[in-house]
């Protein structure tokens, strides 16, 4: 029997060419499914993705965390807070969900996105703060069932925003995603790259539907401020 050839420094290779095309059969089988996960995001969102201008009325956007500079909205979460500023204006929906992270004293998303959205023209008897919406999952299911969201149109990125309608979606919410424009800069770069490994967990997450890290009771935030806005 012939002995694998080894590369130098490398690992052992087959030396067949038999050998040779199973390690190459094997490699493209491991793309084909590592890429899966990404290819359903694509597909079952295709027909959810909207403009600002072209955003359907529905009573609540949902806006996403995206991190805090200085206890300030990061600009990638400022041009969601614009985005979900102007649909309110334009009288497109009458509360606007903040979702983001409040794990710990120094660092609360929800409640500078507040302030941020108040800054520009949203009054603050129409923002509800989510204040466990630790990841995309999370965000989603306690929308559904804390809040009691039934149809949304979710604001995020656009590397962001398909993964966003897919587990809405699968939490029972019917959505249309706003993927706002941002600088193609090694944040948004990582961001893309990053959602190839993220698709993974959010099939997973819509195959499973794992309870959120923290659920809590349920909130009559939503539904109280949009019985003040009729």
């Amino acid at each position: 029997m012939r002995r694998p050839w080894r590369g130098p420094g490398g690992p052992r290779l087959p030396r067949t060419r038999k050998g040779r095309r199973r390690l190459v059969q094997a490699v493209v089988a491991g793309c084909v499914l590592a890429l899966l996960p990404s290819t359903w995001l694509f597909v079952s969102t295709a027909d959810r993705l909207v403009t600002t201008a072209a955003a359907p009325r529905t009573d609540v956007a949902v806006v996403f965390g995206a991190g805090l500079s200085g206890g300030e909205p990061s600009p990638y979460l400022a041009h969601r807070l614009d985005a979900a500023a102007r649909l309110y204006r334009d009288g497109t929906v009458k509360v606007v969900l903040v979702t983001g992270d409040n794990s710990r004293e120094d660092y609360d998303e929800p409640d500078a996105m507040r302030a941020y959205l108040t800054r520009h023209g949203v009054p603050d008897r129409r923002i509800v703060s989510d204040y466990a919406g630790f990841d995309t999952w999370d965000s989603c299911v306690r929308a559904r069932r804390i809040f009691g969201v039934h149809r949304a149109v979710l604001i995020s990125q656009g590397f962001h925003i398909r993964r966003a309608v897919a587990l809405c979606e699968a939490a029972g919410i019917t959505s249309y995603g706003v993927g706002v424009d941002a600088e193609h800069d090694v944040t948004w770069y990582y961001g893309g790259a990053r959602e190839v490994l993220a698709a993974g967990k959010a099939a997973l997450d819509a195959v499973l539907e794992p309870d959120p890290r923290f659920l809590g009771p349920k909130e009559t935030g939503v539904a109280s401020a949009l019985a003040g806005a009729r």
